[in-house]
């Protein structure tokens, strides 16, 4: 019983900490907007504020700092109106996709796991740091001058043993086999390690990652190995000082979809739609046996179920699936 009481109340938590969640990204995406409209930024720092302290009578630590430094930002913000240019724009996007990732673990299979929340903290400081200098920077009048970021600042003794354990965490799930929560985890992972480092490089290293780990039709047996090495590499360059040597692989672009130049684009087999599908658009009864395959990804599975039934099929699919969860 005080388990079942303890999800509800994770639960209440997560849907409110998404309400603020919008709230704050829809500031963000046009601050300078929203700096000319004194509600609006008030009801950010508002929704940076109920999740702080949400997150610290629920225990998560992680949350609850990383909420702090957005609120204490927002304040900023609204005591000392600054002009808003693009990099201070990223800056903030950037320390909100960082709570985001923390709000979303908490619905993954494991939760927020301390070590985990812990290094995605540790990684965000240098981006807060570098938000709180150049706002100050800001209200001081040097509009013209340009922040050094701090994440080039890190030496290899910090990142190494921050990619590290993300890579070992990465190899974790891939091990438990494949599933939709743990190819959406191991996004928020590649997600993570982005912020270790500001080089254009390795962004596009890890957004084709992304991609490829995306990708439904990739089995992990062919994408574990493909996406650890090319981390492993590429977090080895970086440490080094190289970072514009980081190139995807070819391998590593197929997987992702990415047609690479000087290469032939590969020829898609076009199959004979399936007899289910084509019985199901032709209004023919479910139940007559026909069997249609479902992709595991659920958008995926969803496309595959609106183009296999009709509407009233839909419905009572719909209406099936409810009375199931519930």
């Amino acid at each position: 019983m005080q388990a079942t009481k303890q999800q509800q109340i994770l639960g209440y938590f997560i849907e409110e900490a998404r309400e603020h969640l919008d709230t704050i990204e829809q500031g963000l995406l046009n601050l300078k907007a929203t700096m000319a409209d004194s509600e609006r930024l008030n009801e950010m720092f508002r929704a940076a504020h109920s999740v702080k302290g949400g997150a610290a009578m629920l225990g998560f630590d992680s949350i609850q700092k990383v909420s702090h430094h957005l609120e204490d930002c927002f304040k900023q913000l609204k005591e000392h109106p600054v002009d808003i240019d693009q990099n201070l724009e990223n800056l903030f996007l950037k320390g909100f996709d960082t709570l985001k990732d923390l709000v979303e673990e908490l619905q993954s299979p494991y939760g927020l796991r301390p070590d985990d929340a812990n290094q995605v903290v540790q990684a965000a400081e240098p981006l807060f740091a570098e938000l709180q200098n150049y706002l100050t920077q800001r209200m001081k009048g040097k509009s013209g001058a340009v922040s050094k970021p701090q994440s080039a600042t890190r030496t290899s003794a910090d990142l190494a043993p921050l990619l590290n354990g993300v890579l070992k965490k990465m190899l974790e799930l891939f091990k438990q086999g494949d599933t939709p929560a743990g190819r959406q985890q191991l996004t928020t992972f590649c997600r993570r390690i982005t912020q270790l480092h500001n080089s254009a490089e390795w962004h596009n290293l890890l957004q084709t990652a992304q991609k490829a780990i995306a990708n439904p039709k990739t089995p992990y047996p062919t994408l574990a190995p493909v996406i650890i090495k090319e981390l492993k590499q590429a977090g080895d360059l970086l440490i080094a000082g190289r970072a514009s040597e980081i190139v995807p692989s070819q391998a590593l672009q197929q997987l992702a979809g990415i047609h690479a130049p000087g290469q032939p684009a590969p020829i898609k087999p076009v199959a004979a739609p399936s007899t289910a599908v084509s019985q199901a658009n032709a209004g023919a009864d479910p139940a007559s046996g026909a069997k249609l395959t479902i992709p595991a990804e659920p958008r995926a599975a969803a496309r595959a179920l609106l183009d296999a039934f009709n509407k009233q099929q839909l419905i009572e699919l719909a209406e099936f699936i409810m009375k199931a969860i519930q």
